[in-house]
């Protein structure tokens, strides 16, 4: 409600304009009634009646065709205009909750799911909106209004006509309990489908690589038949749903003709126009009761929705300012590990144990060791993309979790393995390192990384368009690109995890050229598995197993001939 309550004013108005929308046919019955009783039976001259007609057919006229458009269109438009507000400001908030989230949501979470929840989830709360917060005051309006008129006419044929709305009340409460779980089943069976098509479109390549096509088609039709076995259940029972309140609400007029017609024989009731009112009312009384039946069953679908929109927001962050976090101001970049151990998940058992790591501002810290060791693990705690599980981290004396998270992070740059880059121009994924840059700047920091020249070989430049992921472009072309970014961005700190290992030798001997540059008078972090790219670190860390074996320059571990000795022959080797 809180996103709602922002237009209650624009809700008020459009249910207010909704009431004289809906009150405007309910005179219908009422002018057929005048017809017959007043006009058709009755002793008046030709001339009288015909006067009389001719009044009530120009009032008519100008009601239903001069005032009912414009309050038929302002009723439809504030009505949409409230829905999509609330939608705009859902997703709003969605997409800065989700940029909250720390990389263990993501890693758990497929992102088809997650775009499945923004998307078709949010989607169903409009009518939620619109259904539940609008038609349904405006239906029971209805009701009131016509069951008033109702009285005024016959209170028999009124307790007549609503004798059925007990067992319909019976029925809505009966269907919907089970109806909103089938629908959350059907909406997460759906969100699979996405999840799993989004990865498969994602890894195409390997897909036609592997000429697994025929096994991929089994594989997608597995979760569609889930989804189509959900959505039939759904379906029969909506369906069994429809049947019994329809029936209900048919028995209704059927009761109402019979009545009216007994009391018109027995002499209880004088006005055949009465009789023939009442039976049009009938659709005007059932008529928003079979709305509310579909109103129902779609606001139970939207309801079902936003169980799963709020299950997303409901998700707690990770990573959090603490009360009373300080600002980053000037970065010396000294950084400190203490004791530093961390772990995935508990049942996983610690990734890193008792981490402890001085390095000085400036300086070059090379880590090696083998895969799954915790390289990668103890350079991603830096940016707190990960808190510790215990010990601390600090930067120039600060618990970096007494630092504002964004202040932090704006202060590291990062190069992967695995250049991210998003399907716009180059220009705008080298702003991402900082999107108040001008041109000239993005420029100097494209020459800066090596990139400038390629960028002005291609058909539009810095306005070259790079596809979903960078796909467009080489892997040494996206990983200049990065560097590019960090140069814009001009951080103290930087992180460099396999910046190198996926390139061919041109691509690495440039990149390694921008590297170095980039790492000048920079406290630096290299992830490394090649290890003839940072022999010249002030200090290589070993890492084996989420524990620190050897620390050293290239020279003295090579000396001491341990751990560190036995890789670089291997590669030595190797090579």
């Amino acid at each position: 409600m809180k996103f709602v309550f922002p237009y209650k004013k624009e809700i008020i108005i459009t249910i207010f304009i909704g009431i004289i929308k809906f009150g405007i046919p309910l005179a219908l019955p009422l002018i057929l009634k005048y017809v017959i009783d007043d006009i058709i039976n009755t002793s008046l001259s030709t001339d009288a009646k015909l006067h009389k007609l001719f009044v009530i057919t120009g009032v008519s006229l100008f009601v239903f065709v001069i005032l009912r458009p414009p309050v038929e269109y302002y009723r439809q438009y504030y009505a949409q205009w409230t829905g999509n507000k609330v939608l705009y400001d859902i997703r709003d908030r969605l997409f800065d909750h989700l940029q909250r989230l720390s990389l263990r949501y993501f890693s758990n979470n497929k992102a088809g799911e997650i775009i499945s929840r923004v998307m078709n989830d949010v989607e169903q709360t409009k009518t939620f909106v619109m259904t539940g917060l609008m038609n349904i005051w405006l239906d029971m309006s209805t009701l009131l209004i016509a069951v008033a008129i109702m009285l005024t006419m016959s209170p028999l044929l009124t307790l007549v006509s609503i004798c059925m709305f007990p067992f319909y009340g019976l029925s809505i409460k009966l269907f919907y309990t089970r109806l909103r779980s089938l629908t959350r089943r059907r909406s997460q069976a759906l969100a699979e489908v996405q999840g799993h098509l989004h990865e498969r479109v994602q890894g195409m390549d390997v897909i036609k690589s592997f000429a697994l096509e025929d096994h991929e088609q089994k594989e997608f039709a597995k979760r569609n038949h889930n989804f189509l076995s959900r959505a039939l259940d759904h379906t029969a029972w909506n369906a069994k749903t429809f049947a019994v309140v329809n029936t209900i609400t048919d028995i209704a007029p059927l009761l109402v003709i019979m009545v009216g017609a007994y009391e018109l024989i027995s002499g209880g009731l004088k006005e055949v126009g009465t009789v023939v009112a009442f039976f049009g009312y009938m659709d005007r009384l059932y008529g928003p009761l079979r709305r509310l039946v579909s109103s129902s069953t779609t606001l139970t679908q939207s309801i079902a929705s936003m169980d799963r929109v709020f299950e997303l927001f409901d998700e707690k962050y990770d990573i959090v300012d603490q009360p009373g976090a300080r600002d980053l101001q000037v970065v010396n970049g000294h950084i400190k590990f203490e004791d530093v151990t961390f772990e995935y998940e508990k049942e996983d058992g610690p990734a890193l144990k008792q981490i402890n790591l001085d390095v000085h501002p400036g300086e070059t810290i090379a880590l090696v060791g083998m895969s799954g060791g915790g390289k990668s693990t103890l350079v991603s705690l830096i940016p707190r993309f990960y808190d510790v599980t215990s010990g601390r981290i600090t930067l120039d004396g600060q618990d970096i979790r007494s630092i504002k998270v964004r202040q932090l992070r704006d202060k590291i740059g990062m190069v992967l393995q695995d250049s991210v880059l998003f399907s716009e121009s180059i220009r705008s994924n080298i702003k991402m390192g900082n999107p108040n840059a001008t041109d000239e700047e993005v420029i100097l920091a494209a020459k800066a990384a090596n990139a400038h020249d390629f960028i002005m070989a291609l058909p539009n430049g810095y306005d070259t368009q790079v596809g979903e992921r960078g796909v467009k472009l080489s892997g040494g072309q996206k990983q200049r690109i990065s560097i590019a970014r960090v140069f814009l961005n001009d951080p103290p700190l930087l992180i460099l995890d396999e910046a190198t290992s996926a390139l061919d030798l041109e691509s690495e001997h440039l990149i390694q050229q921008s590297l170095e540059a980039l790492a000048k008078n920079r406290t630096t972090f290299i992830v490394a598995h090649r290890l003839s790219t940072i022999t010249h670190a002030d200090r290589i860390v070993v890492i084996e197993n989420g524990t620190i074996t050897e620390i050293g320059n290239h020279y003295e571990l090579m000396h001491r001939e341990g751990s560190y000795y036995d890789l670089f022959q291997v590669q030595q080797l190797e090579s």
